[in-house]
């Protein structure tokens, strides 16, 4: 993998307080897994942007060295890599997304 998507990723996760790496986009998931970490992060009113990773295959493949991270979805709050789709829920359900979302002040209520 190139140094170059590395850097395009960094910046990414740079330049938004919320980001989502998923298949699809928020109003057309293209996969369970990215439709469901798009519904947690709209009840929680949290505003984010995504990263559609089918349009680019560079993204796809460099998400997961950059995170470490095997699968797609991924979040990043504040520029720091929270989880996928399973931690992303259970986050969710112990209130601790919600904590994290309001303590980086990204929250639509904060």
């Amino acid at each position: 993998m190139t140094d170059d998507v590395q850097a395009r990723i960094q910046g990414l996760v740079d330049a938004n307080p919320v980001l989502l790496f998923m298949k699809g986009s928020p109003l057309f998931p293209q996969c369970g897994f990215s439709s469901r970490a798009v519904a947690i992060l709209n009840h929680l009113g949290a505003e984010f942007e995504s990263v559609d990773v089918l349009q680019d295959q560079g993204v796809r493949q460099g998400i997961k060295a950059f995170s470490d991270w095997p699968t797609i979805p991924q979040l990043y709050v504040g520029g720091e890599f929270v989880g996928g789709s399973d931690i992303m829920m259970e986050m969710y359900e112990s209130g601790e997304l919600a904590q994290l979302l309001g303590d980086k002040g990204v929250t639509a209520g904060a």
